[in-house]
Parts: structure tokens; C-alpha cells; sequence
């Protein structure tokens, strides 16, 4: 495959050849940082781990130099850390038993930039080869702009594919911004009652972030298992751990990202208005 940056690289952890690797993905997460697909894309993970009918390949767009630091890795430079994330989620796609796992190694300033054709082209080029049924990527309500810069690019690199190479959906999960808000009409759930120590595990092996500052371990299983609890009032808990995804589908044929997401917030905003005029 050609990617456009020199530094990329592709990790096959069964040593399969890419070809193959490639070819029985049917599960892919696309995701800005390291340690971003196992929060937001952890429901492909497992429904692949242990199965040889399903595979998950992630994709990690940036390189990861900007990730906040201290204690045990504040006087890491760029690169050294660069070097460290890298690491960890090659040892996050080993221990998940990932089809393979990209590393893009954009910067996260270019992946902002409204010029990214380098991240589109290799976009397109992952999903040519890999023909997903399922793609996980950031939701469109997230806050941090590069998860943004990388959900509209997915959906870009979408458009750009014939209708019939197109994933039969794309859903946008959760990281620094949950889907809580939406109608429950509108939310897409995804179970994660499953393998509970593996998710630990998962998230474990990013010691750059936890030891650095950020407790993504904790929050993570805490929001899941809030999640389950909270998603019904009036009846008890089916699930043990649950995540939410926005729908992205539609966004792959046709419509504006803003328009649509402007639509579930107007959705949000009359089911409140409904019931205060209905109890008032």
C-alpha cells in the first residue's frame, strides 16, 4: 500500500500477510490518537476478539506528539513521546487481536487544516482494501477539533468511494463528549458486556497517558457503566457496560454535517420543551 506519509506503518500482530490482513477486515476504527479506538470503537473490538469470521483493523490518523504530559513523562520531548504512544497501540492491536493496525502519523495540525488531501487519499486507500461492513469513527459533537477533523475526513473518504465500496454503516462513537444527550430514538447502543478485563486491559497499555496525567482507564469504564444504568428510567439495568454512537450513516451519501447535526439537536431540544409544557 502507499501511504503518504514516510513514517507510517502498518502492523500485521499475527504476521498474516497485509494482503490477507487486510482483505478480512469487516469491523475498522478510525481514530485521531492513540488509545482513541479503544474507547471509541471498544464494541468492534470485542464482537471480533476470538472470532476468525470477524476482524477489527484500527487506524490511528495523528502521530500523537501533542498529547498532554507530566509526572512520570513531563520531560518527554515530542518525539520521544511520539515513540511511546506508538508503542502502545502496536501493544494495544497484540493484546486485542487486531487484523492490523495503521499508524498515519499525520500531524495533528495538518489533519485540522481545510488542505488534508494526504489524509483523505490514505483514507480512501484503507478503505478500499480493507471493504468494512462496519466503520467506527469520532461523532460529529465531539469537542476536540482533531476528532472532528477526523470524522469529517471519514466521511469524506466515504463519498469519494463508489456507492457499492461504501460500509454498510458508520457510526460515531464516544470520547470527549458523550452521546447522553441524544434522543433515545436517535442513539445508537453499543454493549460492552463483554470481556470486561480485556477493556481494562486495553486502555492499560497507554502507561503514557494514565501515568501521564489522565485517568482515561477510569473514566472510560465509569462513563460505560453509567451508561447502562442511565440509559432507561423505568426499567432495570440489560446491560452491564454500555457506549452510545451517533448514526453517521446518511452522512456517507448525502447532507451537510452541520445541518445534521443541528437536526438532532433541535430534536434534543423539543423532546425537553415537550415534556416541561406537557407536566407545567
Amino acid at each position: 500500500m502507499k501511504l503518504s506519509q514516510e513514517s507510517a506503518h502498518i502492523f500485521v500482530p499475527d504476521q498474516t500477510p497485509l494482503a490477507d490482513a487486510l482483505s478480512r477486515t469487516t469491523h475498522l476504527g478510525i481514530g485521531a490518537h492513540p488509545d482513541d479506538l479503544e474507547i471509541m470503537a471498544a464494541h468492534g473490538i470485542l464482537e471480533c476478539f476470538g472470532s476468525r469470521e470477524h476482524w477489527f483493523t484500527g487506524v490511528v490518523v495523528t502521530d500523537g506528539a501533542g498529547s498532554a504530559r507530566s509526572f512520570a513523562y513531563h520531560a518527554h520531548t515530542d518525539e520521544q513521546l511520539k515513540a511511546v504512544r506508538r508503542a502502545e497501540q502496536l501493544k494495544a492491536a497484540y493484546l486485542g487481536e487486531y487484523a492490523a493496525q495503521f499508524l498515519l502519523d499525520h500531524p495533528s495540525s495538518a489533519v485540522k487544516s481545510v488542505e488534508r488531501a494526504g489524509v483523505l487519499a490514505d483514507l480512501v486507500e484503507i478503505l478500499r482494501n480493507t471493504r468494512p461492513e462496519l466503520v467506527y469513527t469520532h461523532n460529529l459533537a465531539d469537542k476536540h477539533d482533531t476528532h472532528v477533523a477526523v470524522a469529517l475526513s471519514v466521511i469524506a473518504a466515504c463519498r469519494a468511494l463508489e456507492p457499492s465500496e461504501r460500509p454498510r454503516r458508520l457510526l460515531g462513537g464516544e470520547v470527549w463528549r458523550d452521546l447522553d444527550w441524544l434522543c433515545d430514538a436517535d442513539k445508537v447502543p453499543l454493549p460492552l458486556d463483554r470481556h470486561e478485563h480485556l477493556q481494562s486491559a486495553l486502555l492499560g497499555v497507554f502507561d503514557s497517558q494514565i501515568a501521564g496525567g489522565k485517568r482515561y482507564d477510569l473514566a472510560t469504564a465509569g462513563r460505560r457503566r453509567a451508561n447502562a444504568t442511565y440509559s432507561e428510567s423505568h426499567g432495570t439495568d440489560q446491560h452491564t457496560a454500555l457506549s452510545w454512537a451517533m448514526d453517521l450513516t446518511p452522512l456517507m451519501h448525502a447532507g451537510e454535517p452541520d445541518a445534521y447535526v443541528a437536526d438532532l439537536l433541535r430534536r434534543f431540544e423539543g423532546d425537553v420543551a415537550a415534556r416541561i409544557r406537557r407536566l407545567r
